[in-house]
């Protein structure tokens, strides 16, 4: 019985949401016949003490991994890796689904859940995903990339738009993910605000065409080809699908599966596996799409490699609602997990 490390916490603005992520995925381990234990990490990159994180996760003390109070997690991770353990990072935004940790496990030779260093580092980066999706062929809102030497600059935000985007725009951090971040701006007045704000979170943002649109998600699970679930379609609260919209409201809706036609279905289905495909990614994603109210028009939004795994999360939700429930999904990962380290330690290293 594999002996699976659950990442969660760290150093990122979605700290929050990736601790109630834990949480069900600890359970649905459990319930899958692993042995799920955490490791949670603090916003300064600390360790969190085991009754600790046991007391925030509402979890028993024996899903929660011991160690000295001084010792850090690093050095836990690298005394398990000769324990035959799987990791499943739950690390949403940056420093967790940014390829970061990816590449800490593939140092320490360990299996873990979800997309390789590449995948992780370029699906998180909006302006990068969107450059490779272009270049080959895949719908993507027109955008253009502002810094903080920009903003320093004094450089007038109505230059921005030089590039025809026109009014309303989202501005968002180009690394985050949880909406963190994101404004829609209706004019210049709220576009500066909304750079300042996306740029308290990454030293880049782009700023994005905004259009009347429906928000369509599909989970993918698997490895060349992939699993693509049934569609899903939020309805938010707000505006758009905002972080507050997401986890503190109640009144954004789910509809599985979302109300589309056949055609519109095969679309989105290819979609996603191209977006898989093309940033090559594995294990599991949720690619977003926005469906133009106005002209029909499908375009790709952005891929979450870390998807989140709370109550309300549309990942596990269009599983089951495909047929695949939470235990299976959970087995489904930590077997795709042990699948790429057996793929990868056949690499030849020799000339």
């Amino acid at each position: 019985m594999e002996n699976i490390i659950v990442l969660c916490g760290g150093r990122s603005a979605e700290h929050e949401i990736s601790i109630i992520s834990a949480r069900a995925i600890v359970k649905g381990l459990n319930q899958s016949g692993y042995k799920a234990q955490v490791l949670g990490i603090r916003k300064d990159g600390s360790s969190f003490r085991s009754d600790e994180i046991s007391s925030i996760l509402g979890l028993p003390a024996s899903n929660c991994l011991h160690y000295p109070e001084n010792d850090h997690w690093l050095s836990w991770l690298s005394l398990l890796r000769d324990h035959d353990s799987v990791v499943f990072p739950v690390l949403h935004g940056p420093y967790g689904e940014d390829g970061t940790v990816q590449g800490l496990l593939e140092l320490l030779d360990m299996p873990y859940v979800g997309a390789g260093v590449s995948g992780s580092a370029v699906a998180m980066n909006k302006i990068h995903t969107k450059e490779i999706l272009k270049s080959h062929g895949l719908p993507v809102l027109p955008w253009i990339t502002v810094n903080k030497r920009d903003l320093d600059s004094g450089k007038d935000t109505d230059c921005l738009l030089e590039h025809g985007l026109g009014y309303p725009v989202f501005v968002k951090p180009a690394n985050m993910g949880s909406s963190v971040g994101i404004s829609k701006a209706h004019g210049p007045g709220e576009l500066k605000t909304a750079i300042q704000e996306a740029l308290r979170y990454d030293e880049y943002a782009l700023i994005e065409k905004g259009i009347n649109a429906r928000e369509i998600e599909m989970s993918v699970l698997g490895f060349n080809p992939p699993r693509i679930s049934i569609p899903g379609e939020i309805v938010p609260s707000e505006e758009f699908y905002s972080y507050e919209a997401k986890y503190l409201s109640e009144k954004s809706n789910l509809i599985i599966p979302a109300r589309l036609d056949e055609d519109q279905g095969k679309n989105l289905k290819q979609l996603a596996s191209d977006v898989f495909k093309h940033l090559q990614l594995e294990g599991m994603a949720r690619i977003d799409f926005l469906l133009d109210r106005d002209t029909g028009d499908i375009w790709v939004n952005e891929p979450n490699t870390i998807p989140g795994f709370t109550r309300i999360s549309m990942y596990p939700k269009l599983w089951e609602a495909s047929g695949l429930t939470f235990p299976e999904l959970m087995k489904t990962l930590v077997s795709l997990a042990l699948d790429r380290k057996n793929r990868r330690s056949k690499l030849e290293v020799d000339r």
